[in-house]
């Protein structure tokens, strides 16, 4: 995979739809600082002053986009929409490329390419206006005239056209992505394949564009795996935010706080597929094992997951008879478990690399219980995947990432099955702007038990989601009675019976749909809960979201990733498992001590892949786990580590190639951490080791004082090469030798990481005054000191 020509497109493409889209609200009179009002209007037509000093004349639709837009810029501003619109367009358009690229498209017409290798007109404008697109007599009539013209600016319009069409068509399957009702994009939308510096030809052009291979799910790596769909979509998504990420964190460093339209940009990391193999496979794979040891209790877990295809999964330690009982207690949960009952989510989803990898997984499942791999789709997504994420962007892209899986496995995926497929993953929504004087219009037929039921626990959601793109999915969900939820925002009782109170009550039905379906996800229990959390310390942190996390995450509140842990184990049902990829400080800190005796006093740890850092490209140290819930006393983890000390930063395929060295598999009981003060997960240790921590402590048998210090070492110690050789007297046990040679620097005994000259010592010279003694001189007028190193 290329991911230069990944990285340049993305970066450049953002750039060039930013510019492209505000220069096209220019052309509309809407600028950054005003959106002007119309100079002349009409019945049907409205005219207005451009930036250009020009004017422009809008028909009754585009008159009503404007206005949509108008209203988007004075609730949410003209940057966050400018930048909504770029990402939508350019999500939009990798999607159709990864579409036409795997002939997935629903006409089988090229839209940015062409089938004909070396001809750069596309397959759709070359075909046009035959292309079955549902164009109108007047639109193909349009057309025609704009192709036989001939010029870059009608070809540009013919384009332009040709690809809203399109995108009009793409609704019918993919309504996540390609929306009905932002249709005021289309204002701010501008194309052209003829243009060398346009985002098309960026993308398509095979010199220095994206090869197409990378969309190509049939494109396997040098192990035979699939690798098209789920790294092209990561990477788009993850290098798309890198200026926007780099300008936040510049913004930081001057104590300006990320805002929540910012908190993906700087949080987001893509995962490396087998991690997140290793999360799903010894988490999702691991539930439906327990269940065949269940039914079989012979069952051979590493035969099995072999069988599978699993080959990150880590089978059980041995463990001792009574432990092993009561595991064989708790695995009885899951005896009578069908493929449709287990249930996952990721509740940071992003671009929906984890979903993807469940997706998997769970075919392998559905296939070894009898299912056809086209049914086995369908009931995947009603049934199993669920997912969360605060950006709309990365909706958009896990949204088309589990449809097209979906499509990979079933042609007829995309038209449906008793209507079309509806993945349960969502963006957060706010309730800010929801009306609540019009719930009096919902719910007419329900009973009024049901109905005052509804009311109450609506408001009590509409409550809980203000500002909740602040929170994201650490949002504390009340449990509520769903189904009469649903059945509540159904019934709206206003059809032909519209007033002047009810006015709007239709896009309130909307939203309301959206806020009960985001709290379901979020006021559930899952068997599974998979996520790389974000990461972002409490000093990026806005006011809004420190009060929220120090009121409700304690124990965690320092970082994003470890509230996130917290989160995910509330999530969890009685006998389900978390899996995750994040920072090691929950294992060691004073500060997260409390979250770890959370965790060892209701989960076992299953199995652990320390990582060490350098995984995400950058130098902090991550660790990737899987905890079940369920304290079984005496159980052993199974744990690999996966970097050496000697190394700073070792390569991620160095990584993945020691997971399966069994050499670097340690087998640990968790009882032993709470014997060591702190309660680290110190799992290398042996039982030894930390038995020694039940006996006498130290300070309890002798009197501890500090030795000899600088008290300021970044004023007194210096490098051995700052000082000559010649000034320095390493006789100083003869003290007055030493004064009679007049030597100024003497060596003196000192602790320190890096030890090799002088076995465990690192050794520093200091400034001697003549006429003092020693002892006098070492501990009350040290003058200059000099770090011996090798």
């Amino acid at each position: 995979m290329n991911k230069n020509a990944i990285k340049k497109f993305a970066i450049e493409a953002r750039k060039k739809l930013i510019a492209s889209v505000t220069d096209k609200a220019g052309m509309l009179g809407i600028t950054e600082k005003s959106c002007s009002e119309p100079i002349t209007k009409g019945s049907d037509f409205e005219v207005y002053q451009t930036v250009a000093g020009t004017e422009v004349t809008l028909n009754r639709r585009q008159c009503e986009q404007r206005r949509r837009l108008v209203s988007q810029i004075e609730s949410r501003g003209f940057e966050a929409v400018v930048e909504e619109v770029a990402y939508t367009w350019f999500n939009r358009i990798c999607a159709i490329r990864f579409m036409e690229v795997n002939d997935y498209l629903p006409n089988r017409v090229r839209v940015l390419s062409s089938e004909k290798e070396g001809k750069m007109e596309p397959d759709l404008v070359t075909q046009a206006p035959d292309v079955d697109l549902d164009l109108t007599a007047q639109e193909k009539e349009e057309i025609i005239n704009w192709k036989m013209s001939g010029t870059s600016e009608d070809t540009d319009k013919m384009y332009c056209k040709l690809f809203l069409k399109q995108c009009h068509q793409l609704h019918d399957i993919l309504p996540g992505l390609f929306e009905a009702d932002s249709d005021y994009m289309e204002l701010l939308f501008g194309i052209s394949y003829t243009n060398k510096d346009d985002v098309i030809y960026m993308l398509v052009n095979p010199e220095t564009g994206i090869p197409e291979n990378d969309f190509n799910v049939s494109t396997l790596d040098e192990e035979g795996n699939p690798t098209g769909q789920v790294e092209i979509i990561g990477w788009l998504y993850q290098y798309y935010n890198t200026e926007l990420k780099d300008d936040t964190f510049a913004k930081l460093k001057k104590n300006v706080k990320i805002t929540k339209e910012r908190i993906p940009a700087a949080t987001q990391l893509f995962t490396p597929d087998w991690i997140v193999r290793y999360m799903v496979e010894n988490s999702v794979g691991r539930i439906w094992i327990e269940h065949l040891r269940a039914v079989d209790p012979t069952t051979d877990e590493k035969a099995t997951a072999k069988r599978f295809g699993w080959k990150y999964y880590l089978p059980e330690a041995e463990q001792e008879e009574a432990v092993n009982v009561k595991l064989a207690e708790i695995r009885t949960t899951y005896k009578n478990l069908k493929p449709t009952d287990i249930t996952c989510i990721d509740p940071c989803m992003g671009s929906g690399h984890i979903l993807i990898a469940m997706f998997d997984v769970l075919m392998d499942i559905y296939e070894s219980a009898g299912y056809d791999k086209r049914e086995a789709a369908f009931e995947i997504v009603e049934h199993n995947i669920h997912g969360l994420d605060i950006d709309q962007r990365a909706y958009q892209l896990a949204y088309f990432a589990v449809m097209m899986k979906g499509r990979g496995y079933n042609r007829r995926f995309l038209r449906g099955r008793d209507g079309k497929p509806e993945p349960k993953v969502y963006a957060i929504v706010e309730s800010n702007e929801i009306n609540r004087n019009h719930l009096q219009f919902f719910g007419t037929h329900l009973s009024e038990m049901e109905r005052n039921l509804a009311v109450t626990q609506i408001e009590g959601l509409l409550d809980t989601f203000i500002d909740a793109r602040e929170y994201g999915s650490i949002l504390n969900v009340d449990v509520c009675d769903w189904d009469v939820l649903e059945r509540f925002v159904e019934d709206l009782g206003t059809v032909g019976q519209i007033s002047f109170e009810s006015v709007g009550s239709e896009e309130t039905q909307k939203s309301l749909r959206k806020l009960v379906s985001v709290a379901r996800n979020l006021g559930q229990k899952y068997d599974a809960v998979v996520t790389n959390p974000p990461y972002m310390g409490s000093s990026g942190m806005s006011p809004k979201l420190i009060a929220y996390t120090k009121k409700n995450y304690p124990d965690t509140k320092s970082d994003f990733s470890t509230i996130f842990m917290e989160k995910s184990m509330q999530l969890c049902t009685k006998h389900g498992c978390v899996a995750m990829i994040n920072i090691p400080v929950w294992m060691f800190l004073t500060s997260y001590e409390a979250l770890r005796q959370k965790i060892l006093n209701a989960f076992i740890i299953s199995t652990m892949v320390h990582l060490g850092r350098g995984v995400f490209g950058s130098d902090f140290g991550t660790t990737s786990f899987v905890i079940m819930k369920g304290l079984v006393k005496e159980y052993i983890g199974c744990y690999r580590r996966l970097f050496d000390k000697s190394v700073d930063v070792d390569s991620l395929d160095e990584k993945e190639h020691r997971f399966f060295e069994e050499r670097r598999t340690f087998l640990s009981k968790q009882d032993g951490y709470e014997q060591i003060p702190g309660t680290p997960i110190a799992y290398w240790k042996s039982q030894k080791v930390i038995a020694s921590f039940n006996n006498s402590k130290l300070d309890n048998e002798l009197v501890f004082r500090q030795g000899m210090t600088t008290t300021d070492n970044e004023k007194y110690l210096r490098f051995w090469y700052e000082v000559s050789i010649k000034n320095i007297g390493f006789q100083i046990a003869n003290r007055q030798e030493s004064i009679e040679s007049k030597k100024k620097w003497f060596p003196y005994q000192k602790g320190g990481e890096y030890r090799k000259w002088y076995g465990n010592n690192i050794y520093v010279v200091f400034y001697l005054d003549d006429g003092k003694e020693l002892i006098e001189l070492v501990f009350k007028k040290l003058t200059k000191f000099l770090i011996i190193f090798s």
